[in-house]
């Protein structure tokens, strides 16, 4: 017998997403409504009314200027740390998945080794690699004297160099979230394939290339997209191994905001430069995610 509907229940499914829509709101539309309104002002906190000014900040960002200048530098820098990040802790993540997966014996042991780095703090990390590779006293130069006889490198106070121990750092730090999904994603993957390739003679490079590669693509698109997005978010790791340094080459985006914000309290300008630079990050983000769609339908259709 059919249940009759009581009155009130097309309520009930609301109810149960009624705390999430109030957190939402409160930590992530009422920040961003705030943001946009503090750049379209004049904000100044010891005043009781602000100045409207519109676009006038935003047109700042493009018009040119010292503060424009250092905005685009940083994000430059912010996007060269991508470009090299991410491929690092993708390939890498990949090729420790592949060991895992191969090592059946103590294969929850390593996979914990190789995750437990991300359970620390941005500010332990950090401080464990600036003491790595401090110029003088720092272990990598320490080795590399003795074993190498090599003249120390001055890892946090040379251009380009500053770089390698926030990369090097970034990916022993993060790299274990990526294994995981590896990790599950071939431990998922069609047994009889692999078979029936190493029965017509397909040798290992050739089984990856044609068979694993390809059913990892929704992985990698995944870990990629969610990698860029947490590589442009770059703040702590700069922050505590280089300071920004040396001349800002190594200064990121957010924190070049967080200067202008809470440094010289121009809050305004600040806001608009976050909210330009959470466009481009959506723009960057839908268009990797039109192209997972694209690709998974693409499959999808084969």
């Amino acid at each position: 017998m059919r249940r009759r509907r009581k009155r009130g229940d097309g309520i009930v499914p609301y109810l149960y997403l009624l705390p999430h829509a109030i957190l939402f709101s409160v930590f992530t539309v009422y920040p961003v409504v705030f943001g946009v309104s503090v750049s379209l002002h004049r904000w100044n906190i010891l005043s009781p009314t602000q100045r409207w000014v519109g676009l006038e900040n935003y047109l700042s960002i493009f018009a040119g200027g010292i503060n424009t200048d250092f905005f685009w530098r940083t994000l430059l820098n912010t996007a060269l740390f991508v470009v090299i990040a991410v491929p690092l802790l993708v390939a890498c993540a990949l090729g420790l998945a592949l060991l895992l997966h191969r090592q059946r014996q103590g294969q929850s042991f390593f996979r914990t080794v190789f995750f437990m780095p991300a359970i620390l703090s941005v500010a332990v990390m950090g401080l464990l690699w600036r003491w790595l590779f401090a110029n003088q006293t720092g272990l990598i130069n320490i080795v590399l004297a003795n074993s190498l006889h090599v003249a120390p490198v001055p890892f946090l106070t040379a251009v380009g160099w500053a770089w390698v121990p926030i990369i090097v750092g970034t990916v022993w730090w993060s790299v274990g979230f990526n294994m995981i999904l590896y990790v599950a994603a071939l431990q998922g993957l069609p047994v009889q394939y692999f078979e029936a390739a190493e029965i017509d003679g397909a040798r290992a490079w050739r089984r990856f290339r044609s068979l694993t590669w390809p059913l990892l693509n929704p992985v990698t698109l995944f870990a990629t997209t969610t990698t860029i997005i947490s590589s442009f978010q770059l703040f702590g790791q700069p922050y505590v191994i280089t300071s920004g340094g040396p001349l800002r080459t190594t200064q990121s985006v957010i924190m070049y905001i967080t200067e202008v914000a809470f440094g010289r309290f121009q809050f305004s300008a600040a806001a608009a430069m976050s909210i330009v630079f959470g466009l481009l990050l959506l723009g960057i983000s839908a268009l990797q995610f039109r192209g997972m769609v694209i690709d998974l339908g693409g499959r999808g259709e084969r």
